[in-house]
Formats: structure tokens, sequence, C-alpha cells
């Protein structure tokens, strides 16, 4: 399902359930995320703000997509849209464990 599917699904009037159990699209989390951080910091500076984001958002987001794959870490790389050797570093970089991921599977 590309983006803009999704984004039609979650936005769609006239889906059966009510609009308080509908997911929010994610732009629309991530706005919440990202407003909230800076409303707490209550006009004190941040740096590195971007490689923040990118540290909270990747570890869930490649295992998520690692158990919806199997553990298939080429399947896993085209359904992200990067190179499988990327994916391999993101892992060691964030240090997932995928055989933990993998042996955890149903």
């Amino acid at each position: 399902m590309t983006q803009a599917e999704w984004q039609q699904k979650v936005s769609d009037p006239d889906r059966e359930e009510p609009a308080s159990e509908r997911p929010k699209p994610l732009r629309e989390c991530v706005r919440s995320a990202v407003e909230a951080y800076f409303s707490h910091l209550d006009g004190h500076p941040t740096s590195d703000f971007y490689r923040m984001v990118l540290d909270e958002v990747e570890p869930p987001l490649f295992e998520i997509v690692l158990r919806q794959t199997r553990g298939n870490h080429s399947r896993a790389a085209e359904l992200l849209g990067i190179n499988r050797a990327t994916l391999r570093k993101k892992l060691n970089q964030h240090r997932i464990d995928y055989q933990a991921i993998k042996r955890n599977l149903p």
C-alpha cells in the first residue's frame, strides 16, 4: 500500500469504524510528538534534533518490518525502499538483534 493509499484509507469518511477508533495518519502522529517535545523544552536549547528523531523512530520501524517479513532482510529492505546493506548497517547501528526477532516469531 502506498502512502497515498494509506492516507485515503484512514481519512475516508465512509469507513465503518467510528472516527475515534481510526488510526491517525503517521504525519499527524509525528506532528503531535514534535510539537509536544518542543513545548516541553520550555525555551531551552536543543541540538541534533534530526538525529534524535531518527534514533527514536528507526528501531521500532525496523523491528516491526522485520516481524512483518518474518525476518527476511531482502523483503524488509524492499518494503522499506532501502538497500539490503543499508538495512544491515542500520540494524547494527541501533543494536537490533534480528536473530531474537526471528526466534520470537509465532
